[in-house]
């Protein structure tokens, strides 16, 4: 009985401030290109990605809940340009997912949200893994890899690998492409690297809602 309450409490909590980061992500993803670049990178981003606006609209009642903050798009965008490493240090990029839906998820040791969430998301790897969904952590500590290695195996997160980014440049590109704001930050990319939503806050990622959400986006196909 303890343990049921104890989770109840936690589900309540992450949904409760995953609802004010939604809010506050809404209000501060209001941004305009200016440049002529800009232009460039939209009318690409819109060929690539057409037809995943549409895709977001059809996922709008999984957006509910638990993952209630994920704000779908409104204008096609994709994801490219984030350079991260592996655990052995290679280097990776998005084109290392293509073909898979992917949850990003930007966490680091110090934020204690990111923390309580890892062994959720860890679960959604378990449980929806497989040739067309992955769970993309990337920690973003900087430093050397001991610290979060040494987090992952204390907690039992084992089905996530560890990426991680010690320069945050992948926390900063999507700081100036007004997608993330804190930790921690979660991107919903189909396998194309269109985003589909973006959430900042933490979420319940092993809950109903949220399988429910990446079963729909696995498998409902972009139109056009």
């Amino acid at each position: 009985m303890t343990e049921k309450r104890r989770s109840g409490l936690f589900s309540t909590k992450l949904v409760a401030i995953a609802a004010v980061a939604g809010i506050v992500a809404g209000a501060a993803a209001v941004y305009v290109r200016e440049t002529m670049s800009g232009n460039a990178a939209q009318t690409a981003d819109a060929a690539v990605c057409e037809g995943t606006v549409e895709k977001a609209e059809a996922l709008k009642d999984y957006f509910t809940g638990d993952v209630a903050a994920m704000i779908p798009i409104s204008e096609p965008k994709r994801i490219q340009g984030l350079t991260f490493q592996d655990k052995s240090g290679q280097p990776m990029t998005m084109a290392n997912f293509a073909d898979k839906t992917v949850l990003i998820n930007l966490w680091a040791t110090w934020c204690v949200p990111c923390r309580e969430e890892m062994p959720a998301l860890n679960n959604l790897q378990k449980a929806a893994g497989s040739d067309g969904f992955q769970v993309l952590a990337i920690n973003i500590d900087t430093g050397d890899v001991e610290k979060p290695q040494t987090f992952l195996e204390e907690t039992g997160v084992d089905a996530l690998g560890l990426y991680r980014d010690s320069s945050m440049g992948v926390f900063n590109q999507l700081k100036r492409e007004g997608l993330a704001f804190g930790l921690p930050v979660t991107l919903l990319v189909d396998g194309k690297g269109c985003l589909i939503g973006n959430m900042n806050g933490p979420a319940v990622w092993d809950g109903t809602d949220a399988k429910a959400l990446i079963t729909a986006a696995a498998s409902v196909p972009p139109k056009g």
